[in-house]
């Protein structure tokens, strides 16, 4: 089956995923200025972004039921909100107001993902083709393009209320390419729930989904910092290290797109977790700029089909009458990371400094190697359902 046609098959949540790249790609690559803007510390700065994740993981776990309700439009319209909640944390410049606009993020965001995540699964089990990593490829480029496009509007001299503003308008029109015609295309079961079991694959895919969260994007939110500030990289050029690993992960997920059909799930689990340790270890020894960019190279690549594998597998061994809300499970706590991770880092940052919390990073990645096997034996002792498909041996 060609990419072509799974790009075909996928096109709307295709835009989607890409859509929400494009505004974090251009909001993380500002975060040395946003800091500046509001004249926060590394660990100030991470307690002020901690709105985001509390109103997040609470709004995934009510996704499921509310999206339902709104239609097969549920996905245009989530990622329509998107675009408008990143249109105010720029132009605050108080840290209170800043907090606050990344509440409305971090809400929109949410019910965004779990509606990207469960459309994906559906699409996945009822054409019997793997499109996770895919999608998350979408994701990847589009962040890396609007990290790039940041990087030259700050050398520029644009500022962030600017830059995110543009961003924005431009996934709000994006929205309208994400709508699908006929019923039953929003990814959530209406009837059925109440009666399946969700069991525990959600609860081990998404502690791997944290961890790879949490690398993924306390190195994206950091990385321009790490490389401006400890490496003494000109204005500007830190924003192309988020750009390198959101464009190495593109390319590892379409990759994973391809090998993903001929290779064993534990293998590419295994490998991708090595490669991703070793290459955060890089970024945070690195001695230049170079030499971090070349680590995120790595790091992208590994940690790239760590997240969009554990997905799948919960799509795969889920009941379908609960499948959104076991991926909405396995979403809130991987966005637990993805949201925690970059307070983590800062706080770590401001007492031991950010060489030292990038290389915790690598080790923390290396847990997934402990974790994996666990979700391989939650799907084979049936605790969820399956679709009879051999699950790999982890061994």
């Amino acid at each position: 089956m060609s990419i072509l046609h799974q790009i075909r098959v996928a096109r709307a949540t295709l835009v989607a995923f890409a859509g929400m790249g494009v505004l974090w790609g251009g909001y993380m690559s500002l975060i040395p200025d946003i800091m500046a803007v509001l004249g926060a510390s590394d660990v100030e700065f991470g307690s002020l972004i901690l709105a985001a994740p509390v109103a997040a993981v609470s709004t995934m776990l009510i996704a499921p039921k509310v999206a339902p309700k709104i239609g097969h439009h549920v996905m245009p319209l989530s990622l329509m909100a998107f675009g408008l909640a990143f249109l105010l944390p720029g132009w605050m410049a108080t840290p209170l107001m800043f907090a606050l606009a990344m509440v409305g993020v971090g809400v929109t965001n949410a019910f965004l993902d779990v509606t990207m995540n469960a459309r994906v699964s559906t699409l996945e089990v009822d054409r019997g083709m793997h499109l996770m990593n895919l999608n998350h490829a979408a994701y990847s480029f589009g962040y890396a393009g609007a990290a790039v496009l940041t990087g030259v509007a700050r050398s520029a001299g644009w500022g962030p209320g600017p830059i995110l503003t543009v961003l924005a308008l431009g996934v709000v029109c994006m929205a309208f390419l994400t709508l699908e015609g006929g019923h039953g295309v929003n990814g959530f079961a209406r009837e059925g729930g109440r009666r399946a079991r969700m069991g525990r694959v959600p609860l081990w895919a998404g502690l791997i989904v944290m961890i790879a969260f949490m690398s993924e994007n306390a190195v994206e939110a950091w990385s321009a910092l790490h490389i401006e500030r400890t490496l003494h990289a000109p204005h500007g050029a830190g924003s192309f290290g988020p750009a390198v690993l959101a464009l190495t992960m593109g390319v590892g997920r379409t990759a994973g797109q391809i090998v993903v059909a001929r290779l064993n799930e534990a293998m590419l689990m295994r490998w991708g977790t090595i490669i991703a340790a070793a290459g955060m270890a890089v970024v945070a020894l690195a001695p230049t700029p170079m030499v971090a960019y070349a680590g995120l190279v790595v790091a992208g690549l590994g940690v790239s089909v760590i997240a969009p594998t554990a997905f799948a597998m919960v799509g795969r061994l889920s009941n379908p009458a609960i499948r959104a809300q076991a991926i909405a499970r396995a979403t809130a706590l991987g966005y637990a990371g993805y949201f925690f991770g970059p307070p983590a880092l800062g706080f770590l940052s401001e007492f031991l400094g950010l060489r030292v919390a990038l290389l915790a990073m690598a080790g923390v990645i290396l847990l997934t190697l402990a974790l994996f096997p666990r979700l391989v034996a939650a799907g084979q002792r049936g605790e969820d359902f399956t679709s009879h498909e051999p699950v790999p041996d982890c061994a």
